[in-house]
C-alpha cells in the first residue's frame, strides 16, 4: 500500500481533506480532527492527510504532557493500546485507525506513535512511520527508538540521513551487532541504487550490480520487523544486563516489565513495575494503569489455562472472574480518587459502574467527566443512558440533546446519539417527536441498528 499524493485520491476524499484544512485555518479544531481523521480511515496512505492531521492534534493539546507523558505516553496501557498491539499482529491497518484515536486525545502519548509506526511499516507506509518516529526520537532519543527511525527513513528514501543518526548510533554502542548490520544494509543499499543509476547511465557493469546481491538480500530481511519470541528473549537479556549496571534506571525497569507483559510473564512484569513504584516519587497515573492492566492480563491468562475437565473447573472459573470484577472496579476507585484531577480515569470508573448496571455510581463518574474537552460527549452519552435506565426519561433527553448539539460530524458516535435521543423520546411517550430522530438516521444509514423496522412500522401504522 504506497503512499498517495494529493492527486491520486477520490474528489470527495480531497474535498473533504480540503475542508479540514480550512478548519484549521479557522481554529475549529475540533471539526478539522473529525475531518481529516474519517478521511485517512478510507485512504491510510494519504500522507498529506496524516501531516494535516498530527498539526491538528498538537495544535489542539498544547504544549502539555510533563517527563512522565513524554517518557511512557498516556495510554501505553489503555485498553485502546491493548487493542491496538492486538491489531498489529492481526491486521495493522486497523491499529492505524485505532493509534489515531489515541493521539486524537493525546498527540503527545510515544507509546502510541510507537504503535502508529509498526502499523505502518507492516503496511509499507515508510514516510508515516518516520513522522511517528522523529517524535519519538526526539523526546525519547534511546538506541531502539534510533535503529527504528534510521531504518524507516531508510525505505522513506532518505538513505543519507539514516547513515548518519546509524553512524551516531554505531559509536554510542560500538559493539552491538544488529545497528552495525542494519548500517551496513543500508549503506549496501545506497550503493546498489547509486550502481543501477550508473549501470542505466551508460556507466559500470552488470557484474559490478550483481556482487552486491547478497547484501541486497540482507537488506531485504532486515525491513521485516523481527517479532517472535527469540528476538524478544534477547532484548529483554539486553535489559537485563543493563539493569545490572543501572538498577534503577526508570526506562529500562518499565521497558523490562513491558517485555515480560508482552511474553505473558504477568508475574515478573509486576515485580519490575513494583521495583519502579519503590522508587521515590515514581508513582504516576500511565505506571499505575500500566500495573492494572498487567494485572487483569494475569486474570485473564488463569482463566484460559483452566483445565476444562476438571471437576472443579467451574467453580474456580466463578472465583476468578468475581476477583477480576472486584479487582478492576476497586482499581479503578482508588486510581480515580488518586488522581483526582485525571478526568479519563473518572470516565474509566464510570465505565465499569455502566457495566455493572450501577447507575447512579456510574452517573456521578460522567457528571464529572464531562468537563473534559476529550470525554465530554461521550460523558454526555453514557450519562443519558444512565437516566434513560433509571426511568429518567427527560434528563436523558436534556443529554443526549446536548451532546448532538456539540458534535459536528455526522459519524457513527452522532448516529448513536441520535437513536438513544429517539430512544429515550420513545419511552417517554413522545412516538411522534422520536421516529422524527430515527428518520434522521435512516436518511443516510438505512442499515443501522433496526430503524429500518421501526420507519417501516411506522408508516404501516400510518
Amino acid at each position: 500500500m504506497p503512499e498517495k499524493e494529493l492527486n491520486a485520491i477520490a474528489r470527495a476524499l480531497r474535498e473533504q481533506y480540503e475542508k479540514g484544512v480550512a478548519a484549521i485555518e479557522r481554529q475549529n479544531l475540533d471539526y478539522a480532527i473529525t475531518l481529516l481523521d474519517a478521511v485517512l480511515r478510507q485512504e491510510p496512505a494519504f500522507y498529506k492527510c496524516r501531516e494535516a492531521l498530527r498539526a491538528a492534534q498538537f495544535k489542539r493539546a498544547g504544549k502539555r504532557g510533563g517527563f512522565f507523558k513524554k517518557m511512557f505516553g498516556a495510554a501505553s496501557h489503555s485498553p485502546a493500546f491493548a487493542k491496538g498491539q492486538y491489531e498489529l499482529r492481526t491486521n495493522p491497518r486497523d491499529a492505524l485507525v485505532t493509534a489515531e484515536q489515541i493521539l486524537n486525545g493525546d498527540p503527545h502519548s510515544l507509546a502510541a506513535h510507537r504503535l502508529l509506526a509498526d502499523a505502518a511499516l507492516a503496511v509499507d507506509l515508510p514516510r508515516t512511520a518516520v513522522l511517528s518516529l522523529e517524535i519519538v526520537f526526539k523526546n525519547a532519543p534511546d538506541r531502539d527508538a534510533a535503529l527504528k527511525l534510521g531504518k524507516a527513513l531508510a525505505l522513506a528514501g532518505q538513505v543519507q540521513r539514516a547513515e548518519s543518526i546509524l553512524s551516531d548510533l554505531v559509536k554510542a554502542f560500538p559493539d552491538d551487532v544488529t545497528i552495525a548490520q542494519a548500517l551496513k544494509n543500508i549503506s549496501a543499499n545506497r550503493t546498489l541504487s547509486e550502481g543501477y543509476d550508473s549501470l542505466e547511465g551508460g556507466g559500470g557493469s552488470y557484474r559490478d550490480i550483481l556482487k552486491d546481491k547478497d547484501q541486497a538480500i540482507a537488506l531485504e530481511q532486515e525491513k521485516r520487523e523481527v517479532k517472535d519470541q527469540d528476538a524478544t528473549s534477547k532484548l529483554l537479556a539486553d535489559y537485563l544486563s543493563r539493569l545490572e549496571k543501572e538498577p534503577n534506571q526508570v526506562r529500562l525497569l518499565r521497558s523490562v516489565a513491558e517485555l515480560l507483559a508482552q511474553r505473558g510473564e504477568f508475574d515478573r512484569a509486576l515485580e519490575f513495575y513494583g521495583r519502579i513504584l519503590a522508587l521515590d516519587g515514581m508513582a504516576e497515573p500511565t505506571l499505575e494503569r500500566a500495573i492494572t492492566q498487567t494485572t487483569l492480563n494475569r486474570y485473564d491468562q488463569q482463566l484460559a489455562q483452566l483445565d476444562p475437565d476438571a471437576p472443579d473447573t467451574e467453580a474456580r472459573r466463578a472465583q476468578l472472574e468475581s476477583d477480576r470484577r472486584e479487582y478492576e472496579l476497586n482499581r479503578a476507585r482508588l486510581l480515580a480518587d488518586k488522581y483526582s484531577n485525571d478526568l479519563q480515569l473518572r470516565f474509566d470508573l464510570g465505565l465499569l459502574y455502566f457495566k455493572n448496571q450501577r447507575w447512579n455510581e456510574a452517573i456521578q463518574e460522567f457528571q464529572k467527566a464531562q468537563a473534559s474537552p476529550h470525554k465530554r460527549i461521550a460523558a454526555l452519552n453514557y450519562l443519558g443512558q444512565c437516566f434513560t435506565r433509571r426511568g429518567l426519561h427527560d434528563l436523558a433527553v436534556r443529554a443526549f440533546q446536548t451532546a448532538i448539539r456539540e458534535k459536528e460530524a455526522f459519524d457513527d458516535e452522532k448516529k448513536e446519539l441520535i437513536y438513544e435521543l429517539g430512544d429515550a423520546l420513545e419511552k417517554a411517550g413522545k412516538a411522534s417527536e422520536a421516529i422524527e430522530q430515527f428518520k434522521l438516521i435512516y436518511e443516510v444509514d438505512i442499515g443501522y441498528r433496526d430503524v429500518a423496522g421501526k420507519i417501516d412500522r411506522f408508516y404501516a401504522q400510518s
